[in-house]
């Protein structure tokens, strides 16, 4: 346990005063709607590659990937090496399509809506639907930052694990009650540079010799960990093992919190400012990620006789011993800010969901926009309150967590939104399909296991609804008139747009 000192402690207090101050700077500029669920689109580079970034990466940049790199050295670089190459083309491949695309839906806020727009659906099917989904993975998602954050206060503070846990919950919950996008935006580009500036800080503080010695002390170690092809026993990766650690990248086209970013940027021109800024975030954090486990494989070795219960603790162990307590304080403020980055978004997107495509299409289509917000903070509380009951269980890993959620978004809107911004006649049949598809698919295959099931469930469930979209739009006739006018208008859009 960390010693609670009176300099982390004030530190911590001071960092969350700062919070809540720029989510009531936000709060006094949210007026309707549109500003709380997306920021009236005003999100320069900065503040949309760095709240993209930091709202992906959550708790689990400074505890699971540090706890996976601790377990099984360069073998987590398939891990990051899938998701850097998904970051890029998430930003390259869809963020001016989606931006464009839904400012030509009449200004679809969220993603439900703007897929029904997209189909003309009017049965209201695939907005219901989308935001169910959004709702039972997002569930997932924010508990797992909830874990991450009672972890942080459980070795901070010494709480118990249950109060960590609503501690960290009632932190999180307080400054996006109120501000919004805005809030959640604006302090996740103050959180995503105090991320990537711990996780460069406290390896290099902690390699005594650099990185030569480092590879060098852990081949001597065990000569697995630096190898790329074989697990710590020294048994080769099989192709299921790599393709299943790659194929995280797949997971970023279907990520309600971080496609918003993109449909709040303020103009085209600015994402490809803003895709260069968020890939070189995210190779850099990452590496800082691995490199933090890396070397505390050869602390724990040398300082704890190689022993330590939970790996994705080794981040704050390594702070605690290295510096002194006021930096200590601000660097272990860098996972309350992970956290707070992460499960603020996800509970946004999530109220905006029960509220938007909920709320106003099933029950009160003619609901004020003042009424709309009201809806979608009571939301927030709500669903903060069922992921808290989830995230109860202290035996819960974040990467075990955050695994099951990235899945079932990648697979379920992931093909359905890709497909939906290149092919003019898919239709709201297909949608449906692959929205339906991806979804169960994860959540079947969750279930099995041995053989072709220890394959990570997003390959399937994004294969098979990519499948389902094709065939079942084709099988159904194609896109009608009136969609395929709408496609030409985006595409003319994607060129007048600047």
């Amino acid at each position: 346990m960390i010693e609670n000192s009176f300099a982390i402690t004030g530190t911590f207090i001071a960092y969350l005063i700062a919070m809540l101050l720029i989510g009531y700077v936000a709060y006094k500029r949210t007026s309707n709607s549109a500003d709380y669920f997306l920021g009236g689109r005003t999100l320069g580079p900065w503040p949309a590659a760095l709240s993209a970034g930091a709202s992906d990466m959550s708790g689990w940049l400074l505890l699971g990937l540090p706890g996976y790199a601790f377990a099984a050295g360069l073998e987590s670089l398939w891990l990051a090496g899938g998701l850097l190459l998904g970051t890029y083309l998430n930003w390259l491949i869809c963020a001016k399509r989606l931006r464009t695309y839904s400012i030509t839906t009449e200004n679809a806020l969220t993603m439900p809506e703007f897929l029904a727009r997209r189909f003309d659906d009017n049965s209201k099917l695939i907005q219901t639907i989308s935001a169910f989904f959004i709702l039972m993975f997002f569930l997932f998602y924010t508990s797992s930052g909830l874990v991450a954050g009672g972890k942080l206060f459980e070795t901070v503070f010494g709480l118990d694990y249950s109060i960590a846990v609503i501690v960290g919950t009632v932190c999180v919950v307080s400054y996006t009650l109120f501000g919004g996008f805005l809030a959640v935006s604006w302090t996740d580009l103050v959180q995503g540079l105090l991320m990537a500036a711990a996780l460069m800080i406290v390896p290099i503080a902690a390699m005594s010799g650099g990185p030569v010695d480092l590879a060098d002390s852990l081949s001597a170690k065990n000569p697995e960990l630096m190898t790329l092809f074989n697990d710590v026993k020294g048994q080769p990766l099989s192709a299921i093992a790599i393709i299943s650690l790659a194929a995280w990248g797949l997971g970023y086209f279907g990520q309600p919190h971080i496609l918003a970013r993109f449909k709040a940027t303020r103009s085209n021109a600015d994402i490809s400012t803003a895709r260069r800024i968020a890939v070189g975030w995210t190779a850099l954090s990452m590496a800082g990620a691995i490199l933090v486990g890396l070397v505390g494989i050869l602390y724990v070795d040398n300082q704890l006789a190689g022993s330590l219960d939970d790996g994705e603790r080794i981040f704050m162990l390594l702070v605690n011993s290295i510096f002194h307590p006021v930096m200590a304080g601000i660097l272990l403020a860098a996972i309350l800010a992970a956290i707070m980055s992460t499960a603020d978004s996800q509970l946004l997107v999530s109220s905006s969901a029960l509220a938007e495509d909920f709320y106003k299409q099933v029950f009160r289509p003619d609901a004020s926009s003042d009424e709309i917000v009201m809806v979608g903070r009571v939301a927030v509380i709500v669903l903060s309150i069922i992921a808290l009951v989830l995230a109860m269980n202290p035996d819960s890993t974040v990467l075990g967590l955050v695994s099951y959620a990235w899945a079932g978004f990648g697979a379920a809107f992931g093909p359905a939104l890709l497909i939906s911004l290149f092919w003019k006649d898919m239709n709201r049949h297909g949608a449906l399909a692959g929205i339906i598809t991806g979804a169960l698919t994860v959540v079947i295959w969750k279930q099995l296991s041995g053989g072709i099931f220890d394959l990570y469930e997003i390959v399937p469930g994004f294969i098979l609804a990519s499948v389902a979209i094709v065939a079942f739009s084709k099988a159904t006739g194609g896109a009608p008139q009136k969609v395929k006018a709408q496609f030409d208008t985006y595409e003319k859009n994607l060129v007048e747009f600047k």
